[in-house]
């Protein structure tokens, strides 16, 4: 893959400086164009060996475009706090929003392969890591975002002749590291490692430009003509309407049973167990987020349920046996417009608990598959997707050491009415019950089924949901500590009365 950029491309100053002003002019105008019309980001990322032009070309194209657009972020090993997040966390908070271009110099692709040749590690954790990377940059395709991939590439001699030179010039010394040359005695391992992630990870939708480093200008030009081609031919095809989409036809089973129908949902508890019970989880629960293997996890809570079935009520008796300092609560409603520049999870993505935190989402990511569903407010293309994206998503989060709860709270059509019907009669509770709801009830059938399809498709052995029924509220709060209890207990690898 790399033979083609060893055979000494260049380009004459003279012919540079001649089409230089005419390529910046059109960079510029088609970063406005892409402003103007807002519909997808761009993200260029900017990787290769050391010498070979990468900063220097980062440097020129925000000299050559407006800078106020693009959004720069230069990545190296990660900090202490990166270490406490998913690996993919610190990038997914720097891609850039719809209308804007975000250049990520050293980007996901520089962990893995230096992890390889640096660290050591196998195979198997570099293939995780590349079908990471590859599902990340089909969800980001599939978001509409057009991906430009740049491997800035010399061959051995090339590179040690490009070092040399620097060292030598009093003002670009500080340019050239002792990390340099260090991974310049690894330079057949990095090729070698660096070929099989490029060959596995150039894709249709984001293909792998390999660019020879060794002339200044020949490297210039070829990655400002690729950006400008590329963003071109993106805004051409995209076609972004604002029509509300339908939604597609919701069949039930043909025997027209869900799990939900299995459920028994007056289960039975009283005041004066519900509080011996509460105390006694609670306290449990208490112990365990204070237990020392805490801290190398973190717990993310996810609460969903139909409309009153109790979410923010179970929420309170969990934080309440809490350090309030350890916690963060979530509440989801419908996206702002900043929130849908960026791709759906990205909203998400931003509140991932560190190590010794809890984050507690009230709603959720699952709402793209139930009410984004229902309503119609995504394609069915869009929904079914997303059950994949949400897996992976969680799959990230738990190989970090991050404890998924998740929990369905049901409750019959009936006992809705009733707490419905209570709630507008109790003017502290008022503002809980919203023309939404009553149009939501409208749909309890359509709902019932899609969150049939999103317990089967989303519950995982690893990440499973638990269904609490709902109708007595004393029961279902004590099943859902008791449950958080158990997850944290199994997942430190302590026994509950520890």
């Amino acid at each position: 893959m790399f033979e083609s950029a060893e055979i000494g491309h260049r380009i004459s100053k003279d012919e540079f400086r001649k089409a230089a002003p005419a390529l910046r002019e059109s960079l510029l105008e088609l970063q406005y164009e892409l402003k103007e019309r807002g519909h997808f980001p761009v993200v260029i990322l900017i990787n290769g060996v050391d010498g070979a032009g990468k900063g220097e070309t980062v440097n020129l194209l925000n000299s050559w475009m407006d800078p106020r657009l693009i959004d720069t972020h230069a990545f190296s090993r990660p900090n202490e706090d990166e270490k406490q997040k998913p690996r993919m966390w610190r990038y997914w908070q720097s891609l850039p929003p719809k209308g804007r271009i975000g250049i990520l110099f050293g980007s996901w692709y520089t962990d893995p392969i230096d992890n390889y040749v640096r660290d050591n590690q196998d195979d198997e954790h570099l293939a995780a890591h590349i079908n990471e990377i590859v599902r990340f940059e089909k969800l980001l395709v599939h978001e509409g975002a057009l991906i430009l991939k740049f491997w800035f590439h010399l061959s051995k001699d090339q590179q040690k002749n490009r070092l040399k030179e620097l060292e030598k010039n009093p003002l670009t010394r500080w340019r050239v590291s002792d990390h340099d040359w260090e991974n310049f005695k690894l330079y057949n391992e990095y090729r070698k490692v660096s070929e099989r992630v490029l060959r596995q990870t150039s894709s249709f939708e984001a293909p792998w430009v390999v660019v020879e480093g060794e002339d200044e200008a020949y490297r210039s030009m070829t990655v400002a003509q690729q950006i400008l081609y590329r963003v071109k031919e993106h805004l051409s095809k995209s076609q972004i309407t604002e029509q509300r989409i339908e939604a597609p036809p919701i069949l039930p089973p043909i025997d027209n049973l869900h799990i939900l129908d299995t459920l028994n949902l007056d289960q039975v508890m009283d005041k004066k167990t519900y509080e011996v019970e509460l105390e006694k989880w609670q306290g449990k629960l208490n112990l365990l987020t204070r237990h020392p293997n805490f801290k190398h996890h973190a717990i993310a809570m996810v609460f969903e349920g139909n409309d009153a079935a109790g979410k923010g009520g179970s929420i309170r008796r969990v934080t309440a046996a809490l350090d309030a300092r350890q916690y963060r609560i979530i509440p989801i409603a419908a996206p702002s417009e900043d929130e849908r520049r960026q791709p759906w999870l990205w909203r998400f993505w931003k509140h991932v608990p560190k190590h010794g935190d809890i984050t507690i989402f009230d709603r959720s990511w699952y709402g793209r598959v139930l009410v984004e569903r229902v309503e119609g407010f995504c394609s069915e293309a869009d929904w079914m997707r997303a059950y994949e994206e949400i897996n992976d998503f969680e799959g990230q989060l738990l190989d970090d050491g991050v404890i998924m709860v998740k929990f369905w709270l049901t409750i019959s059509k009936d006992e809705q009415l009733k707490r419905f019907k209570s709630r507008e009669n109790l003017g502290y509770k008022r503002f809980k019950i919203t023309d939404e709801d009553w149009r939501n009830r409208e749909k309890w059938q359509n709902y019932q089924i899609a969150v049939c399809d999103m317990i089967d498709r989303t519950s995982t052995d690893v990440a499973p949901w638990t269904l609490v029924e709902a109708n007595n509220k004393y029961f279902a709060r004590i099943k859902i500590i008791k449950t958080i209890v158990e997850r944290v207990s199994k997942a430190l690898g302590c026994k509950l009365d520890d």
